[in-house]
């Protein structure tokens, strides 16, 4: 699924292309695109016709276009969701096309999704710490990327879960936007093992683990993001290229660029941690 990286890639695309730009007209092409709205496709269609878009914004893995009248489409990616903006003809599979929507200008913005695990969901948006936000989003924390993300702050709510310190990283209450890939390289540039219970961890530690984590998410971003499979790529069909870089995630069994250890990969939630032994001693 994409993390930050990914969906900080996908929201310059369309907020290069779609900042003040009209929608005129909502097609919903599959009833799993709109099922967050009681009304389904004909309520999301309705609420956007004739709606200006302002700005592109995201917080974490959640990702928003500001309409006018203080309101907002999420856009939720889910497993496979993709983009294309241009003229008629765009390039992807016409069976996975789930939403269209004709701007004013005559350009088409197409949303894909090959696993209809994504979708839009129209939604007011409302204060939260002196930020609006879309209702849906309200409950998620800032991310390493917001101007008001404070790292002490956050270190000392890490430190006071009982947790194991990856399960911390992937609460989004806590920390948003990362995800199985982005854990496990951080926790590998911190030299902590993700099962280390993150009270145990000191302020300093935690601080130099958020810090890990800001690293390897910019210079993800500054790849395009990861793409294992042609299921993620940007705006314009691009796949990123984070994957050459990776230090621990999916490397198991080949050596670790500090010390040369195998890594390993052990079973975690229903998935897959990869480590270093060595470097990240629990």
């Amino acid at each position: 699924m994409p993390e930050l990286p990914e969906v900080e890639v996908v929201r310059r695309g369309l907020a290069e292309q779609l900042t003040g730009a009209r929608l005129r007209a909502v097609r919903v092409l599959h009833p799993r695109a709109a099922r967050r709205h009681p009304g389904g496709g004909e309520f999301l269609v309705a609420a956007l016709a004739e709606r200006d878009i302002r700005e592109v914004r995201r917080r974490g893995k959640y990702l928003w276009l500001v309409l006018d009248n203080e309101e907002a489409v999420v856009m939720h990616l889910g497993m496979s969701g993709q983009f294309r903006i241009g003229e008629a003809g765009l390039p992807g599979n016409p069976n996975h096309l789930r939403i269209e929507a004709d701007l004013a200008d005559g350009r088409t913005l197409q949303f894909f999704d090959q696993r209809t695990f994504g979708g839009w969901e129209f939604a007011p948006l409302a204060e939260v710490d002196g930020e609006l936000v879309p209702v849906p989003v309200a409950h998620i924390a800032r991310d390493p990327f917001d101007p008001r993300f404070d790292p002490a702050a956050t270190a000392r709510r890490i430190r006071a879960k009982r947790s194991a310190i990856k399960r911390v990283l992937l609460d989004q209450t806590v920390l948003s936007g990362v995800g199985n890939i982005y854990a496990d390289e951080s926790l590998w540039r911190a030299r902590l093992h993700g099962e280390r219970v993150a009270a145990e961890l000191g302020q300093r530690k935690a601080v130099a683990l958020l810090d890990a984590v800001a690293a390897v998410v910019h210079e993800s971003i500054t790849e395009g993001g990861t793409s294992f499979d042609s299921l993620y790529v940007n705006v314009n069909g691009e796949s990123g290229q984070f994957s050459d870089w990776l230090a621990v995630y999916g490397q198991e069994g080949k050596p670790c660029r500090r010390c040369g250890r195998a890594i390993r990969r052990e079973a975690f939630m229903n998935r897959s941690s990869h480590y270093c032994p060595s470097c990240q001693r629990l």
